[in-house]
């Protein structure tokens, strides 16, 4: 069931890199590699900081026709029908929720200290995205944006970590961090949740990190002439 659910997880980044690929007008072949590079790019970077050889995915089949039959029938299926603007996000939070938690179960497989677990499970998570805003042109990431995004990653981080060391069994562990991480993300998305600027804005729209350096000087005014002297 568990790798079931992470094909489902890797199906719906593979889905989210074709609908960036069609929403930056790129080619078919664009949208192919991106919806490989939305799919792999969070495991792999896991995988070379476990050193873990060979990568998994290059000896899964099973993953990389997924993806490849993802990508090709999105493409089929974005011929003749445009998506709301908001799928794209929703399919995105899908694959979010999914592999944190299956990158968070990969470190603690690997032994890695807690710290270790909750970081490369975000890692796992939003590598992919932001590897694909960036292919796409599209600056800054959705990750550096004041976007519920790593935070819901961090969110399902924690749950897992916390429910592995209580003794739950791993579907309930999976299911139920997963879970957190989807509602967390559709809330953002529904409700236009966003975290809070690192700078406050004034009344006048100028943060407090520029509301006196950007002032302008005081006009100087032109001294008045004397009077001329009478003839």
């Amino acid at each position: 069931m568990l790798h079931t659910l992470y094909l489902v997880g890797i199906a719906a980044f593979a889905a989210s890199g074709v609908l960036a690929a069609h929403r930056a007008r790129m080619d078919p072949f664009g949208g192919l590699v991106l919806a490989f590079v939305a799919s792999i790019s969070g495991g792999t970077l896991r995988d070379l900081i476990l050193d873990r050889h060979p990568l998994y995915w290059t000896h899964d089949w099973v993953l990389l026709t997924v993806v490849a039959c993802t990508g090709v029938a999105t493409m089929l299926f974005l011929r003749h029908r445009e998506l709301p603007q908001r799928t794209l996000m929703v399919v995105d939070a899908v694959g979010l929720a999914v592999v944190t938690v299956m990158g968070a179960q990969a470190a603690i497989d690997a032994g890695v200290t807690p710290l270790a677990v909750v970081l490369l499970a975000v890692l796992t998570g939003v590598t992919g995205e932001v590897v694909r805003d960036v292919l796409c042109g599209q600056f800054p990431p959705l990750l550096l944006r004041e976007e519920v995004y790593a935070t819901a990653a961090l969110a399902g981080a924690l749950c897992y970590l916390g429910l592995h060391h209580a003794g739950a069994s791993p579907t309930a562990t999976t299911v139920t961090s997963a879970g957190l991480v989807l509602a967390l993300r559709l809330a953002a998305i529904t409700k236009s949740l966003h975290l809070p600027p690192l700078s406050r804005a004034d009344n006048t729209g100028n943060t407090d990190s520029t509301a006196n350096t950007d002032a302008s000087p005081a006009p100087v005014r032109n001294p008045v002439a004397p009077p001329e002297p009478p003839c």
